[in-house]
C-alpha cells in the first residue's frame, strides 16, 4: 500500500502543469501578489486608485492642489467547482497510485479545462462597458483580419496599452486568415503578444454550470445557455482581468478509512476568481457570430 499512496503522491504534483498545458485561458492568470486576502477566506481586496488632473500654475501661488483617493473593493472568488472518485480497492490496487494518476489527467484534460475556460471567456465576454461587434459571420480571412484591424483601432482609441493583448480566436477562423496570402494584410497579427486557438464549444458568451448531483445534470459539466451566442474572437488585455485560480491537492481517503466502501476515494477540487477589473472594461475586445 505505501508504494501506491507513493505513486499518487508524485502524480498530484503534476496536476498544475496538465492545467498549465492544457488551459487556453492560463496565459491570463494574475500575480496573487497584486491583491490582498480579506478578512475572510473567500475574500480579496483589490486596491483602487484616482488622481486629479493638472491645474493651472501660478507663478506667486503655485500649485493648484490635488487629491489623491485611494479606497479598496472587496470581491469574493467566484468560481468553486468539485468532484469526488471512488476506485475499488481490488482493482488494481499495487497500482492504484498510477491509475489515479492517469484518471486525473484526463479528468483535468477533458473536463476541468474545457469549463475553465467557457467559464471565463463568458465571464469576459458578458462584462458591461467592453469593445464589441456583434453579428459578424466571416467567409474569408480577409475579412477576419479587417475585423481585427477594427478591433485594434477601438483598443488604441482607448488608450488600452499594446503590450499583453492576447488574441483568442477559433481554429477555424484562423485557419481563413492562413489561407490569405497577403503579408501586409497579416501584420495585424503580429501585434499580439500571443495567438491562441479556442474551440468554438468554450468559447461562448453565457454557460450554464449543472450540479452534477440530480438526474437531470448527473454528468456535471457545463452546458452552452439557451440565449448565448459563439464567439468569434476576443482580445484580451492581461491587465484588465483578475484571474486567480487556487487548486487544492487532490484527496486521497484510503480503503481502511472509507466507511461507505472497500475502495480508494480521490477527490478534486477547483477553486478561483474570474473578473474584469471595472476601470479597465476596454482592455476587453469581443466579436460575435451572427
Amino acid at each position: 500500500m505505501a508504494n501506491s499512496i507513493q505513486l499518487f503522491k508524485n502524480y498530484t504534483t503534476l496536476l498544475d502543469e496538465v492545467y498549465q498545458q492544457s488551459a487556453k485561458s492560463a496565459v491570463l492568470e494574475s500575480d496573487g501578489l497584486l491583491v490582498q486576502q480579506g478578512a475572510n477566506a473567500n475574500e480579496l481586496i483589490i486596491p483602487k486608485m484616482e488622481l486629479s488632473g493638472l491645474g493651472e500654475y501660478d507663478r506667486n501661488s503655485g500649485y493648484a492642489t490635488g487629491d489623491v483617493k485611494l479606497t479598496h473593493e472587496t470581491v469574493q472568488f467566484n468560481y468553486e467547482r468539485g468532484r469526488m472518485f471512488s476506485v475499488d480497492a481490488m482493482d488494481n490496487e499495487e497500482t492504484a497510485g498510477v491509475a489515479f494518476g492517469k484518471l486525473s489527467g484526463e479528468f483535468i484534460r477533458t473536463k476541468v479545462v474545457p469549463e475553465l475556460d467557457a467559464v471565463r471567456f463568458a465571464q469576459y465576454a458578458s462584462e458591461a462597458g467592453i469593445g464589441s461587434d456583434e453579428a459578424e459571420t466571416f467567409t474569408d480571412g480577409t475579412e477576419v483580419l479587417e475585423a481585427l484591424r477594427q478591433a485594434k483601432a477601438v483598443m488604441d482609441e482607448a488608450e488600452v496599452g499594446e503590450e499583453e493583448r492576447y488574441l483568442f480566436i477559433t481554429p477555424t477562423l484562423l485557419d481563413l486568415i492562413d489561407g490569405v496570402d497577403m503579408t501586409k494584410s497579416k501584420e495585424i497579427l503580429k501585434r499580439f503578444a500571443a495567438i491562441i486557438t479556442v474551440p468554438q464549444a468554450r468559447f461562448v458568451t453565457s454557460v450554464d454550470l449543472l450540479t452534477g448531483k440530480t438526474a437531470e445534470d448527473i454528468a456535471g459539466g457545463f452546458a452552452k445557455s439557451a440565449d448565448a451566442e459563439d464567439i468569434n474572437f476576443m482580445i484580451v488585455h492581461k491587465p484588465s482581468v483578475l484571474q486567480i485560480t487556487k487548486h487544492q491537492a487532490p484527496k486521497v481517503i484510503l480503503p481502511d478509512a472509507n466507511p461507505d466502501a472497500d475502495a480508494y476515494k480521490f477527490g478534486y477540487r477547483i477553486y478561483g476568481l474570474n473578473r474584469v477589473f471595472e476601470n479597465k472594461n476596454k482592455g476587453i475586445y469581443v466579436s460575435t457570430k451572427a
